[in-house]
């Protein structure tokens, strides 16, 4: 019965971090500086990331700064640059359509790099949350641009990729501490292409101050610690379906604070999301993926 208990509140904690982050559309045009989508997802992850690393006083050893390397780039770094190329060059549904294919490509990463067998209880979750989200926010008169759909997609696979690989590489410190390498590894990766990309910012307010807090403390350190937290006790696989509830409260942040209307066909996409989302974590049952033990190779 404990244990059955715990793995639910596992499942909670995780899902904390996606709704989070379902947040950070709302928080972003409210409350930070408009035109500097890379400069924002920069500062966001790196000062925490400093902060958190100078203060814990521990530094990657042997071969984890390569692997911090890449777990940085793929989580935070080169993931957050693709997604608001993303943004950018696409209207937000499409831009959310085309990166739920994550939870597929996970099941098909867990598959080559874990052993995990997938099941076609996750695939078909995964295509069930893929068809809801873009019943949900994707719009008749949406339009494509296949440099947006090709960065969508590609940041799909490295969130995907990074996902499977923090499932594989058993981390070696604490979870604040793992948490912490990665956000700044990622936000030294962002911060560079920003300030050649976009131009300095020259002005904030306190209004963008307390945006950049809780994207900072809230949005990104919490968020990705429990994310994290999440990958180690439960199946890539069921994780990266519980990744699908970030549309789902970007949509409903929208309906509460902006007042915009949901269609049916929304809600049955909602309602889409939320099956594949209890779907994908229905594999937690067939045995105890925190306490696996996979003979992988460094």
């Amino acid at each position: 019965m404990k244990r059955k208990t715990t793995g639910k509140l596992d499942i909670w904690l995780t899902a904390l971090a996606p709704a989070t982050w379902g947040t950070t559309y709302i928080v972003a045009t409210e409350l930070l500086p408009p035109n500097h989508p890379l400069l924002v997802a920069a500062l966001r992850s790196l000062p925490i990331g400093i902060l958190l690393t100078a203060s814990l006083r521990e530094l990657p050893k042997g071969i984890w700064w390569w692997r911090i390397l890449v777990l940085g780039g793929l989580n935070i770094g080169i993931f957050q640059a693709l997604l608001f190329v993303a943004a950018y060059r696409l209207p937000g549904g499409v831009a959310a359509t085309a990166g739920a294919i994550q939870p597929l490509l996970v099941v098909i990463f867990s598959w080559l790099l874990l052993g995990e067998q997938p099941s076609k209880r996750s695939i078909m979750a995964a295509i069930v949350g893929f068809i809801g989200v873009g019943l949900l926010v994707l719009s008749p008169a949406a339009r494509l641009d296949w440099i947006g759909i090709a960065a969508a997609i590609a940041g799909a696979v490295t969130m995907g990729l990074g996902t499977t690989l923090t499932k594989r590489w058993k981390r070696p410190v604490s979870l604040l501490v793992f948490t912490a390498w990665q956000l700044a590894i990622g936000g030294m990766i962002l911060l560079p292409i920003a300030l050649v990309v976009e131009k300095p910012l020259t002005e904030l307010s306190w209004t963008n101050l307390l945006g950049f807090i809780y994207l900072g403390l809230v949005g990104t350190g919490l968020a990705y610690m429990l994310w994290f937290r999440g990958i180690e006790r439960l199946k890539a696989t069921a994780v990266s379906c519980l990744g699908l509830m970030s549309p789902v409260v970007a949509t409903l942040m929208g309906y509460v604070v902006l007042h915009q209307s949901l269609t049916p066909i929304q809600l049955l996409g909602g309602a889409m999301v939320l099956v594949s989302v209890v779907a994908g974590q229905q594999s937690n049952r067939f045995g105890d993926s925190s306490t696996t033990r996979l003979k992988v190779l460094p």
